[in-house]
């Protein structure tokens, strides 16, 4: 134990000379920025490799004081079975047992799969912070006077370490590997970046991560049915996780080979597969410059074609991709000639997600031939029957806005409406206990109503 000692006070009392050094030239530095006028960028430069420098051996002093304590007195539930040390980071393994971070991650690294204690194989390799172990080993260190480094300190600004940084590029490298490989390292890298969103940004940190993610499914000319499934539903998945990283957005889309692969899972991926996809279209085109792209790629017939189908695991993804990329114009176009008004029609007939399909009509309905369809496909009717039922306010004011802009188009519609307005004066109770918006849009409809009918009393006379 003394020759422990020993060394961990010359190697303290090394890195206190050191930093004595540091701050010495520093300040010379700082004097030289402040009381000449004309000091250089190098200065600058110079001033900033010394404060990195600083820290870095303010950080090695911290943790020589921890060996050092560790050494004296440190209760064994503290120290990681690894290195028999304090644990800075305690991290939990897929068997329940913890260690410190840095000797686990290499031990996982080094191409172990077994928890080290109790020789079981770990089903997965994410690591979770133990805070109650950090919180204990804090409180143990505070009451014998010592700061416990807070780990964030070894990470960058999106709290990631160095060694998740290593093991992630780790990861991407196995996806070029055997099947195996591939589906251990894909279902790692979903699972780590749903539970640790800071690894999503971990992909906009290179170019080529994305391509090495997807590189399993990119070589595949029109479906993914080739593919192992299991691989298939973590790739995209993750390629979802990712895209759910505002950073990464542009990146994802703008990669050549994301959107031809989220539309062949679009078209040939099991249930899990295909809404995924959807999904991730959907986050994607949050970006304006992203609706654009996947709108002329394609991807809205898939979408179309999946809702028109009507698997009900997949509808709210598909209503929710085509809603967005329809917010752009040009989408709207595209969506009512491959069909969108009649898969939609279709859903709200059987009852399903029926306040995001008439939310889709009335986007739809800034097209002339969307109204059009709607009016040859008796959508009124449709319609009314939602206003019926009561179900929301927000489907009574869609309904209500798309029967004035059907009402426009064609004054034959009236008829349908007026027929519904005299038997249980449906339009009225809105304009009287509707929103204010929906009351707006029942006015205006019972305005042309009874426009109509004085015009055709005149005519009668």
């Amino acid at each position: 134990m003394a020759k422990t000692r020993t060394v961990v006070a010359d190697s303290d009392q090394t890195v206190v000379t050191k930093m004595t050094e540091l701050k010495k030239e520093l300040l010379r530095l700082v004097n030289a920025i402040v009381n000449d006028e004309n000091y250089s960028t190098e200065t600058i430069v110079q001033s900033e490799e010394m404060l990195c420098a600083l820290k870095e051996l303010k950080l090695k002093e911290t943790s020589l004081s921890f060996k050092l304590q560790e050494s004296l007195s440190c209760p064994d539930r503290f120290r990681c079975p690894l290195s028999k040390e304090l644990m800075m980071d305690p991290v939990i393994v897929a068997t329940g047992q913890t260690y410190d971070r840095s000797h686990i991650h290499k031990w996982i690294k080094a191409g172990n799969r077994t928890c080290p204690l109790t020789q079981k194989v770990l089903s997965h390799t994410v690591l979770i912070p133990n805070h109650l172990i950090r919180e204990l080993i804090a409180q143990w260190c505070k009451k014998l006077g010592i700061e416990l480094a807070d780990p964030v300190h070894y990470t960058n600004e999106e709290g990631i370490t160095k060694s998740e940084r290593e093991h992630f590029h780790y990861l991407l490298e196995k996806m070029s590997s055997s099947l195996d490989e591939q589906k251990e390292a894909a279902k790692e890298l979903r699972v780590l970046t749903r539970e640790t969103p800071s690894f999503r940004a971990l992909f906009g940190e290179s170019i080529d991560a994305i391509p090495q993610l997807v590189n399993p499914l990119s070589g595949h000319d029109s479906d993914l049915s080739s593919v192992n499934p299991d691989l298939e539903v973590d790739i995209i998945t993750t390629l979802y996780n990712a895209s759910l990283y505002r950073s990464n957005k542009k990146l994802v889309a703008e990669t050549p080979v994301v959107i031809p692969v989220l539309m062949k899972a679009l078209r040939s991926g099991n249930i899990e597969t295909r809404s995924n996809a959807a999904a991730a279209i959907f986050t994607l085109s949050n970006l304006d410059s992203n609706k654009e792209l996947i709108g002329k790629s394609g991807a809205l017939k898939l979408l179309i074609d999946l809702l028109e189908e009507g698997n009900p695991l997949v509808m709210r993804d598909v209503a929710s991709a085509i809603f967005s990329l329809c917010a752009l114009r040009n989408n709207r176009g595209t969506a009512v000639t491959e069909g969108a008004v009649w898969a939609i029609l279709k859903q709200i007939m059987k009852g399903v997600i029926v306040e995001e399909s008439v939310a889709m009509l009335y986007l739809l309905s800034n097209e002339w031939e969307a109204v059009e369809e709607m009016v040859g496909l008796e959508a009124i009717t449709v319609l009314l029957s939602i206003i019926n039922e009561k179900t929301s306010e927000r489907n009574t004011e869609n309904c209500i806005s798309l029967l004035q802009t059907l009402c426009l188009h064609e004054k034959a519609n009236l008829n349908d409406i007026r027929e519904e307005e005299k038997k249980f004066r449906t339009i009225s109770e809105i304009a009287q206990k509707g929103t204010t918006r929906a009351k707006r849009k029942a006015i205006k409809i019972l305005e042309r109503l009874n426009g109509a009918a004085s015009t055709s009393t005149t005519h009668t006379a």
